[in-house]
């Protein structure tokens, strides 16, 4: 019987240590989305200081027709 409690408890304790590996390569996943995004989002505002754009449609410089 003491043994069987023994091998119960360390089953818990490697379903812990997965759930706890399960959960550290979600949040790889959560930093690599964020981390792409806001390489996509620099990307972009590299694009528009090429082409001169400032956050307007239509005409350089100031005009009504903002970007939001």
């Amino acid at each position: 019987r003491e043994r069987e409690r023994e091998r119960e408890r360390e089953r818990e304790r490697e379903r812990e240590r997965e759930r706890e590996r399960e959960r550290e390569r979600e949040r790889e996943r959560e930093r690599e989305r964020e981390k792409g995004e806001r390489e996509r989002e620099r990307e972009r505002e590299r694009e528009r200081e090429r082409q001169g754009d400032t956050g307007t449609i239509g005409c350089p410089g100031s005009c009504q027709f903002q970007l939001l």
